[in-house]
């Protein structure tokens, strides 16, 4: 029997009663069409913990859950990984949030880069920012993860250099000019992952970043898009330092 995951992004403790959120109580009403009594599990996203809940009641405004008993979600890939991605458009972007969650992302920082195509305002940045994180949790729903990685607000690519802490992670970002490969980093159990949007990294790009401390990553002689390069490359991090 499928298993319904939910994210519920507020504190959850055995014993409780919670509303569920109006999208995922709609889900489980109308599309689903669960009735009182079918079972659950719940998420925060926060704590790394999971819950089975028993929905309480179905009704046409609001879903209410009983929290029971709660465990903890050990599936967390031991390569903390931020990837700093190029703001693609439309549903490439959608693409990239979906799978790089799925892949075990730790982190994800949209960046405005110089040949960036998205013109983000104030407004459509906050409406972005809403969409990417709840497409972040439905895919921690999806793939079993009860840790929903963190998407930060859309950033210059110089301001979020500067936010960087000195000593941190290591740092990479993919050029078709890299010169080193995923398998010769040494051993890695954090890094920062910088991707171009759609035309790649600009020469002032490229400069910032090598100023900052990033070393070119090279995953082969193909030109990957942007939709696919951030991918393949935790991808490939994660086969050779995490748990792929």
């Amino acid at each position: 029997m499928r298993t319904i995951r939910i994210h519920v992004d507020a504190p959850l403790a055995s014993g409780a009663d919670i509303t569920l959120p109006s999208q995922a109580g709609e889900h489980v009403a109308r599309v689903l069409r669960l009735e009182a009594g079918a079972p659950v599990v719940l998420f925060s996203g926060h704590d790394g913990m999971e819950y089975d809940a028993t929905l309480a009641s179905v009704g046409k405004r609001e879903v209410v859950a009983s929290v029971g008993v709660g465990r903890e979600v050990t599936n967390e890939s031991p390569l903390r990984l931020t990837l700093a991605q190029g703001v693609a458009r439309g549903e490439k972007m959608d693409l990239i949030v979906q799978k790089a969650t799925e892949l075990g992302i730790a982190r994800i920082v949209p960046i405005v880069t110089e040949r960036s195509e998205v013109k983000l305002d104030a407004a459509r940045a906050e409406k972005r920012l809403i969409h990417w994180r709840a497409v972040a949790a439905s895919a921690c729903e999806q793939s079993g993860r009860a840790t929903v990685p963190v998407v930060e607000p859309a950033l210059p690519l110089a301001t979020w250099l500067k936010s960087l802490d000195e000593g941190g992670p290591m740092r990479l970002a993919l050029l078709p000019e890299g010169t080193t490969r995923p398998s010769e980093l040494g051993t890695v159990d954090a890094a920062i992952l910088a991707i171009g949007p759609e035309g790649g990294f600009g020469e002032r790009d490229r400069s910032a970043l090598a100023a900052s401390g990033f070393n070119g990553l090279r995953l082969g002689p193909r030109i990957l898009r942007t939709e696919t390069a951030g991918l393949a490359a935790i991808a490939a991090l994660q086969a050779i330092y995490g748990d792929i």
